[in-house]
């Protein structure tokens, strides 16, 4: 549908991103273009659960609080937003909208849509789809359920992590199993971290000067969960998580790509339901699994230059999955223009990065070691490869609210539509980040000061 040019007047957007046992805000001025607060939730119906709330320029305020359940959360960062002291806020009337993250769409959505209601069809077909994600939509529906209670007068909009990734064709996203189980079960590859991936490739298209159409890339997420995507002319060709997370890179705590027989096998000899063996896979494998105990990365490599031989080995397994699918990616989409890291590792774990590009110059991707050592922080974007290299490498913070943000507003405004007919903000190659590059700046402040 053709797009109507946003007026951007006083819309206030609050993104609600609810895990197992936390909750994740932010708030966000649209006319303004910048965040309002932003905070976490912590430890929902556990011992010491804790509200963590940041402004823009003022000091982290950390409250304690008994926090049973997503609604009392919901309620917290309610209050706390409207806290004469630490708030933003004088009034709800100021939220426009709300926006929530939810993890698997199936494939029913296929982009962000209103939701119809606490017990509509929407929230209906997110039900039905918590078997796919038994781990992530039960909570994504309690906290659409919470905030439509607590602010029942605005629109709620729910952002599918799936959404971008629907553009993969059906030989990419089809396991070679008997074809009634997609038929019949739904089972098919079907990615996450889609938001992600689609606001660093249209910022990695805008610093090439290309539009999206034009360009060919991997976006890498490297964060606690990893995932990579083959993008070609702009939209997802190919993904490393497939039916559930649990496919595809060695991650912190996930095992990645392993031979299916391995769970039948665990489950006889271990005496445990195959059940066990898949939450072993999910939470006590990856990193943590191969090390015994680390499951952050800076602490990994640091283990690993004192001597530690499975911190080593740890980093040499990740290192090598990463290769093969950068790899596999590069073959199957037959020329790139570029690639991107993102994600807390991706955007900070300069070594990691190094690593895994090493030797790669025969398939025209040459790092600028120096530059890669320079690019570690999550609020500026760096070009890290050497002038001559075919394959340009980037450094893109991601920014997963801003895509939530700007699909509630064009939906609130009448003028969205699917992503690859839609254009962001971001898009732009005059776009910046002002709160990020200001943030960039007092980060070269201080360690400009810190070596002087």
């Amino acid at each position: 549908m053709p797009q109507k040019k946003s007026s951007k007047k006083s819309v206030v957007i609050l993104t609600i991103n609810c895990g197992s046992s936390s909750v994740k805000y932010s708030l966000f001025n649209w006319k303004n273009h910048e965040v309002m607060a932003e905070g976490i939730v912590e430890r929902i119906g556990i011992k010491g659960s804790l509200i963590r709330h940041q402004v823009p320029h003022r000091r982290e305020h950390v409250k304690h609080e008994v926090v049973p359940d997503h609604h009392e959360a919901i309620k917290e960062i309610i209050h706390t937003l409207l806290d004469k002291k630490v708030g933003v806020i004088q009034s709800l009337s100021v939220i426009t909208a709300v926006g929530h993250r939810v993890v698997h769409g199936g494939e029913h959505f296929t982009k962000s849509v209103l939701v119809d209601g606490p017990e509509g069809k929407v929230v209906k077909t997110f039900r039905n789809l918590s078997t796919l994600a038994p781990l992530h939509n039960p909570n994504n529906i309690l906290g659409i359920i919470s905030a439509m209670d607590i602010l029942p007068r605005i629109p709620h909009i729910a952002i599918m992590d799936t959404a971008f990734l629907h553009t993969m064709p059906k030989h990419t996203f089809l396991y070679a199993g008997p074809y009634e189980w997609y038929s019949k079960y739904g089972i098919r590859k079907y990615g996450f971290h889609g938001t992600s991936h689609l606001y660093v490739s249209r910022r990695v298209a805008a610093l090439l000067g290309k539009k999206p159409s034009d360009v060919n890339l991997i976006t890498c997420h490297i964060g606690n969960g990893v995932s990579f995507t083959a993008i070609k002319n702009g939209e997802a060709y190919e993904h490393s998580m497939g039916f559930t997370p649990l496919e595809g890179l060695i991650m912190g705590t996930r095992s990645g790509d392993i031979d299916p027989a391995i769970v039948s096998y665990i489950s006889e000899m271990e005496l445990v339901r195959s059940e066990r063996v898949i939450t072993i896979l999910n939470k006590e494998s990856g990193l943590k699994g191969i090390t015994g105990e680390y499951v952050d990365r800076r602490d990994i490599f640091q283990a690993s230059l004192e001597g530690n031989e499975r911190c080593k080995l740890a980093i040499e397994m990740e290192v090598h999955r990463m290769k093969k699918y950068i790899g596999s990616y590069i073959a199957a989409l037959g020329r790139i223009d570029a690639m991107a890291f993102t994600a807390g590792a991706g955007e900070k774990a300069w070594w990691l990065r190094e690593k895994a590009l090493d030797n790669m110059e025969n398939l025209g991707i040459i790092l600028d070691k120096e530059l890669n050592r320079k690019a570690v922080s999550k609020n500026h974007e760096f070009l890290i490869s050497k002038e001559a290299s075919p394959i340009k490498i980037f450094v893109i913070p991601t920014n997963e609210e801003l895509v939530m943000v700007e699909d509630v507003v064009a939906i609130v405004e009448g003028r969205y539509d699917i992503h690859t007919k839609f254009t962001y903000s971001f898009e732009d190659v005059n776009y910046v980040d002002n709160m990020r590059e200001e943030a960039y700046k007092r980060e070269l402040k201080i360690k400009k000061m810190k070596k002087g």
